[in-house]
């Protein structure tokens, strides 16, 4: 009896020893880990690619600052090269191209899951291709960083292995409102009627839900009223029609949730028809991208929207400045608000790698959900993930376009300027 014991025990221990050697037990770190892969997937071609590319070149300055020596830079891994945590291992970032498509999103987070061993993942941008990418992620249980996609609904599937640095449109929202009290309170702006304009995708629709709950919890009971809902396809060539419509409404202020290349469209048709309300307001998206004001020059002028940075502010934040002069020296422009959230998601992820000392997911969402991340790249400071994974640290400011330039206007303790509270007519610019 006691042999058919020691034979079993024997054969238990046996099995244990070859499940580890399969990788069926507990991934565990070990010293000897030279590179940590980290999956970054954007828009790297298509109809966002300017875009892409810009956030490509924020995710290699964090990989450059990280796998570096920057003393110079007041920033958690900046002054030692590599990941201390796991003896000075480097931080290689692996790109992938989602081309705007939520299929390719998914596709790629999971290839890069699965062939390149990474052990988190960042992006999306579009927050339609964010969804299916974090999804994936879930599945696999690697923690996914968003950096810039703002669709509320993607901290709203209880989803264990996903955060999100950049303020949702539900906040954004809110802030919007707030702004226009402000307006109206300080200078008699005198706006009440909103026409909300937005892109058939994750993003715009759920932002334009967003507008209506806040008018149905708080601010139609303070006069507030939606007299336009202007929806427009992902690949439109052409926005005379919905132009037409929101002059028909002549609303005294219109919320965008447009990229870059569609803002400029509706730019280019607001001035055609002559269409001037008293304020535009952009979401995160094509209005924060500084090609905004290339594309259109004088006529950028005076349009609005929430940004996590502008030159503006760069020029007086010591660490943002110094960082920037990397970025710049990679991509030939400034940091604008997505780019520097995305540049976020790549330390931030690094740092929980490197703070929970192991490459195991759950390690290291433990740390992301526990930890305060230092930030004094944006205003606010810092990073702190909610329950729901949303970051409960809004970096965003109010910016306007005057004279050819993006100033923070609101909160007041912000500005670099006071805002236009009218849009002057087209003819009278």
């Amino acid at each position: 009896m006691r042999k058919r014991v020691l034979a079993s025990m024997l054969l238990a221990t046996l099995l244990a020893i070859s499940l580890v050697a399969a990788g069926c037990a507990p991934k565990e770190q070990t010293s000897d880990v030279v590179t940590v892969k980290i999956g970054a997937i954007f828009p790297l071609t298509g109809s966002a690619a300017a875009t892409g590319v810009k956030l490509k070149y924020a995710v290699e300055t964090a990989q450059e600052i990280i796998n570096g020596e920057h003393p110079e830079i007041d920033l958690p891994l900046a002054k030692d090269a590599g990941l201390p945590g796991l003896g000075g291992a480097k931080v290689e970032f692996v790109f992938a191209d989602h081309q705007a498509n939520p299929e390719v999103a998914k596709s790629e987070a999971e290839r890069l899951i699965e062939n390149e061993d990474v052990v988190g993942l960042i992006g999306c941008y579009h927050s339609s291709c964010t969804k299916p990418a974090s999804a994936a992620a879930e599945t696999y249980g690697i923690p996914f960083v968003a950096g810039s996609s703002s669709s509320a609904a993607l901290t709203e599937r209880g989803l264990k292995y996903f955060v999100r640095i950049a303020p949702h449109d539900g906040k954004e929202t809110e802030f919007f409102f707030e702004y226009l009290n402000y307006l109206n309170e300080k200078y008699d702006a005198g706006i009440k009627t909103v026409a909300m304009v937005y892109v058939d995708n994750e993003y715009g629709v759920h932002a334009a839900k967003m507008v209506d709950q806040w008018l149905e919890a708080k601010y139609a009971a303070q006069g507030y009223e939606k007299v336009a809902d202007v929806k427009y396809p992902v690949a439109a060539s052409n926005v005379d029609a919905e132009v037409q419509k929101v002059k028909a409404a002549d609303p005294d202020v219109i919320f965008h949730a447009s990229y870059i290349n569609d803002m400029t469209m509706f730019v280019k048709a607001y001035k055609q028809f002559n269409v001037a309300p008293k304020a535009v307001i952009s979401y995160c998206g094509g209005f924060q991208d500084p090609q905004f004001i290339v594309n259109l020059g004088d006529d950028a002028n005076y349009f609005s929207g929430s940004n996590a940075t502008i030159p503006a502010v760069i020029e007086k934040a010591e660490v943002l400045k110094k960082i920037n002069e990397i970025y710049k020296s990679k991509s030939g422009v400034d940091f604008d608000g997505p780019s520097l959230e995305d540049f976020a998601s790549a330390m931030v992820i690094a740092d929980a790698i490197n703070q929970a000392g192991s490459t195991d997911g759950d390690a290291i969402m433990e740390v992301l959900k526990e930890a305060t991340f230092e930030a004094p790249y944006f205003m606010v400071g810092k990073i702190k993930f909610g329950e729901d994974g949303q970051n409960e640290f809004s970096a965003s400011f109010m910016t306007q376009v005057l004279d050819g330039e993006y100033q923070a206007v609101w909160p007041e303790e912000a500005q670099t300027a006071e805002p236009v509270p009218d849009i002057p007519d087209w003819g009278d610019r």
